[in-house]
């Protein structure tokens, strides 16, 4: 499989090429299930412990992803006269969003991953969908951005279990190093702190 190369690296889409609307449709929808609504909603029903929701969603959800919202766009734009094929969905992971909510609630913007199997004016079809690190990068908070790394992997390993080739974008980020702890100092406290080049953590 191929995927576009025309973006700039700052553009958070990634499109790949799909054998067809319909039948990737088929394959997407068999490999990511649907939110257990109702099993959520008990949860919440009897406040149980936020580990409950855990568990839940892990078992609930194969590749860490789960679809909360599916959508056919082809029956209302084709009434007004456009004749391409489009499918797009609010995927997710609610139990990861939260570790991010915790930080900045705005990530609301970007979780779920909204994705789309659509068809150009050739026939060609595609899915296309945004990076999750490069969204959530954008808050500059690292908690949000390891996340982000971490949905990356997660979306990598799904489209290699739908059998697309991951775009090596997926893979080119990594998360800081994390910050010194009160028992370290560095060998060199008169150079800058904020920018220490060539000091080394001593313990």
């Amino acid at each position: 499989m191929t995927r576009s190369t025309d973006q700039a690296r700052t553009d958070p889409r990634l499109t790949l090429s799909v054998p067809g609307v319909r039948e990737f449709q088929r394959r997407y929808e068999a490999a990511v299930p649907d939110l257990p609504a109702d099993q959520v909603a008990a949860l919440l029903q009897r406040a149980a412990a936020w580990s409950e929701m855990e568990a839940l969603i892990e078992a609930s959800a194969p590749h860490g992803f789960l679809f909360y919202s599916q959508n056919d766009a082809h029956p209302l734009m084709h009434a007004a006269g456009n004749p391409a094929d489009c499918l797009w969905y609010l995927m997710g992971n609610h139990v990861l969003a939260e570790q991010m909510f915790r930080y900045d609630p705005r990530v609301m913007l970007y979780a779920p991953l909204r994705t789309v199997i659509w068809e150009d004016p050739t026939g060609g079809a595609w899915f296309s969908l945004e990076q999750p690190s490069t969204q959530f990068a954008s808050f500059d908070i690292p908690e949000l951005t390891a996340v982000g790394i971490e949905l990356d992997r997660k979306l990598a390993a799904l489209l290699d279990a739908l059998d697309l080739d991951a775009p090596s974008e997926l893979f080119e980020r990594e998360p800081d190093p994390p910050p010194l702890t009160h028992t370290e100092t560095t060998t060199c406290p008169s150079i800058n702190a904020q920018h220490p080049t060539g000091c080394s953590p001593k313990r």
